[in-house]
C-alpha cells in the first residue's frame, strides 16, 4: 500500500543521508498523521504526494531536500505506530491550540487533494482532531474552509469563455 510512496521517497533522498528530525519532534509526528491520512484510500495519488510535499514544505519552512527527508522518516515512523495517539500526544506536547488547528488544517487539505473525501478519511480526521483537543465545532469550520477554498481554485482554474460563446450556449 505504502510502497509506491515508499519507493518516490527513497528515488529521492540518499539511503545514507542521516536523519534530521528528532524522533519525538512534533513536525515528523505532524507529517506521518499526515502520510497515514493520504495512506487510507489506498496508494497515495501523485497529486496527493505533490500536495503532501508542499505543505511541509510551506508550514514548516523546510527546503525540497530536507522535506524529502523529513517525509521519508515519517513514513518510517507511520509505518511502526500502532495508533494515532503515538502522534498526537508529541503534538500536544509542542505546539499550541492555533498550531494544532493549523494542523488539522493541512489533515482536510490532503483528503481533498484527489477531490473525493472518503468516509475513513472523515473519520480519521475526526479522531485526530479529538486526540488533538480540537472542538468538534473547529473541525468543521476546518473542513468548510478548505472545501470552499477548493471550490474557488476549482473556479479559477476553468477556461473563460467569451460574452459571444456565452450567447451562443443559450441558443441551445
Amino acid at each position: 500500500m505504502l510502497e509506491g510512496l515508499r519507493q518516490f521517497i527513497a528515488d529521492v533522498v540518499s539511503p545514507h543521508d542521516t536523519p534530521a528530525f528528532d524522533d519525538n519532534g512534533y513536525q515528523l509526528a505532524a507529517t506521518a498523521l499526515l502520510i497515514h491520512v493520504i495512506s487510507l484510500d489506498g496508494e497515495p495519488s501523485a497529486v496527493e504526494k505533490r500536495k503532501l510535499h508542499g505543505l511541509i514544505e510551506a508550514r514548516f519552512g523546510l527546503d525540497a531536500g530536507s522535506a524529502d527527508r523529513l517525509i521519508s522518516q515519517a513514513m518510517l515512523a507511520e509505518g511502526e505506530a500502532v495508533d494515532l495517539y503515538h502522534f498526537t500526544s508529541v503534538i500536544m506536547r509542542e505546539v499550541d491550540d492555533t498550531g494544532r488547528l493549523r494542523i488539522v488544517e493541512m489533515m482536510w487539505e490532503l483528503v481533498y487533494a484527489d477531490g473525493k473525501v472518503t468516509e475513513f478519511e472523515d473519520n480519521v480526521v475526526w479522531r485526530a482532531s479529538e486526540l488533538l483537543g480540537i472542538s468538534a465545532r473547529d473541525r468543521i469550520d476546518q473542513k468548510h474552509l478548505v472545501a470552499a477554498r477548493r471550490a474557488d481554485e476549482a473556479l479559477d482554474s476553468r477556461p473563460v469563455r467569451s460574452a459571444g460563446a456565452a450567447r451562443d450556449m443559450k441558443k441551445v
